[in-house]
């Protein structure tokens, strides 16, 4: 065993240079302290981070959220599109969805924003009858012996209102189908109101009609006459939109000038006089308190045919016939005065234009699709032109309610700016200010994943928290004349996903294995710098 013994003393992998070899030099003794600086604070650096929980890592992968459904969360209020007409649709790849109808809650807004103690579904409008079945006349056999509801113009609208206690008008456009629908039987109400004036009951409309005869007598004992007219909205254009008519055919009743609401009941001759039957015994008292219906004797006195034969006239042959009347005169200075409201019709008013909020949430697959807000009816032909979707969001997110505060509360790491991301379009605030013109919005959903720093690692895919970010925009586009407008929020889920995670917390050895590697590293990155300091002076020196 001699060799072996000669082999073991001889092996010495830390030989030591005779001291009285070595020379020591100011340089080296500055390095040294630089290199004793530089492992301390690499060691308590190291320390720190092995004792800490661990730090935010960032992966990005293909989306594998198992979620089938997301919900979206909105509160949307609709700045000049009234509650009646406002419907939210939903649009998805694999068609229409219907069924949104029970998580979603609509509130009537007035014009400075102060909602209604009221509040309604986005369901579909109540069904009505659109009109009356036992009308069985054409409108051109009904106007055989002369048209009963009156048509109106701009000039002849605002005499009437003046002129008569209870106007009932019908606002309806030449190519609406409900419309169209609808014109008999508004024909045969103005033959009964003009009944009800005349204060008889016609036989002929017994026959015709086949109304039960006490019934009839009940719908012609209106106290007061009321007058049908009807108002051509693609004729008189400028009109309905300064009346604010959004949807056709529009019954609008209007007493003692006043505008007093719309109806929206049963389209049937009945159903209709027993309406204004009702608001008669509401607003009958109000001609006490008007000054120009404040003599209720010479509003008996009035000649109703008379004032209608006088209103059928044009207003060429009313300005210029040579013998004109007292009511003649009295018109054209009405006329005047209403060319100067016409003008300042214009403006906009806010007291006009009440909004609707919009508030819920939907649940639709993860897949591309869109949602809109848009006016509809059942029962009405919208009109393009007089639709505004201006709209704020108040809100708009994906996923379940309230998970920024499970991931505050959970302790997860995100980076700075997440929650914002996850609702960038809050607050935003779209305006139209122009016809035909509507706002799109567009939205990248990019899920999100948290591992539950607490769950079992086995369990930390199943245990983590999903949340979804937007990258949204937004641009304005521009529709056909004839087609109704729409705030549109599109969704597109992106096939990315983002996984913010803790790093895993270091084992023992990989500690002591990185102070090593802090110790030695440090003392041959110094020594090397030495050694290429000394090489240079020397060879200045020569």
């Amino acid at each position: 065993m001699p060799f072996a013994r000669r082999f073991a003393s001889s092996l010495d992998m830390y030989r030591k240079v005779p001291v009285d070899l070595l020379e020591g030099t100011k340089r080296g003794s500055i390095l040294s302290y630089a290199a004793i600086f530089t492992m301390v604070t690499l060691f308590l650096l190291e320390t720190k981070s092995y004792l800490s929980s661990g730090d935010m890592v960032t992966d990005v992968a293909l989306d594998t959220n198992p979620e089938m459904k997301v919900r979206i969360n909105f509160n949307i209020t609709m700045m000049d599109l009234a509650c009646d007409y406002c419907v939210v649709d939903l649009v998805s790849k694999y068609g229409t969805t219907q069924n949104i109808t029970s998580h979603v809650t609509k509130y009537s807004l007035d014009a400075a924003g102060v909602r209604a103690r009221y509040k309604g579904r986005n369901q579909q409008q109540n069904d009505i009858i659109l009109s009356d079945s036992l009308v069985e006349n054409t409108i051109e056999e009904l106007h055989e012996n002369g048209e009963d509801a009156i048509s109106l113009d701009p000039r002849t609208f605002e005499f009437s209102k003046d002129e008569f206690d209870f106007l009932f008008v019908d606002f309806y456009a030449s190519w609406c189908s409900h419309c169209k629908q609808l014109a008999p039987t508004w024909e045969v109400l103005a033959e009964v109101m003009e009944d009800a004036a005349q204060d008889r009951v016609s036989q002929y409309h017994l026959d015709r009609h086949d109304y039960d005869q006490e019934e009839y007598k009940e719908a012609v004992s209106a106290e007061k006459p009321v007058v049908i007219a009807k108002i051509d909205c693609v004729e008189h254009r400028d009109l309905c939109m300064q009346n604010l008519i959004q949807a056709y055919p529009t019954l609008r009743l209007y007493v003692y000038g006043d505008m007093l609401g719309d109806y929206r009941g049963d389209r049937t001759v009945l159903e209709m006089v027993h309406w204004l039957i009702e608001r008669e015994k509401e607003n009958i008292e109000r001609g006490d308190v008007k000054g120009e219906h404040a003599d209720e004797a010479a509003r008996d006195k009035l000649d109703v045919d008379e004032t209608r034969d006088e209103m059928v006239k044009t207003p060429e042959r009313i300005t210029n016939s040579h013998h004109k009347s007292p009511e003649q005169e009295e018109w054209r200075d009405k006329m005047k005065r209403q060319r100067t409201r016409q003008a300042a019709a214009t403006e906009w008013k806010e007291e006009e234009h009440p909004g609707c909020q919009i508030s819920g949430f939907l649940w639709v697959d993860r897949v591309p699709g869109n949602f809109h807000i848009q006016a509809r009816s059942n029962h009405h032909d919208i009109a393009a032109h007089m639709t505004n979707v201006s709209h704020e969001v108040h809100h708009l997110s994906f996923g379940a309610p309230g998970v920024m505060n499970a991931i505050e509360r959970k302790d997860y790491v995100f980076p700075e700016g997440f929650e914002e991301s996850l609702h960038p379009m809050n607050g935003n605030v779209y305006v139209n200010q122009n016809e035909h013109e509507a706002f799109h919005h567009y939205m990248k959903v990019v899920t999100t994943q948290f591992d539950d720093p607490y769950a079992p690692k086995a369990s930390t895919a199943q245990a983590g928290t999903y949340a979804y970010q937007i990258l949204s925009s937004s641009q304005l586009s521009y529709y056909r004349n004839d087609i109704v407008p729409e705030a549109k929020f599109s969704y597109d889920p992106s096939p990315i996903a983002v996984h913010h995670r803790l790093s895993s917390k270091k084992h023992w050895y990989d500690y002591l294995t990185s102070l090593m590697a802090i110790i030695g590293g440090t003392f041959t990155v110094i020594g090397m710098l030495e050694n290429t300091i000394n090489k240079v002076v020397r060879k200045k020196r020569r």
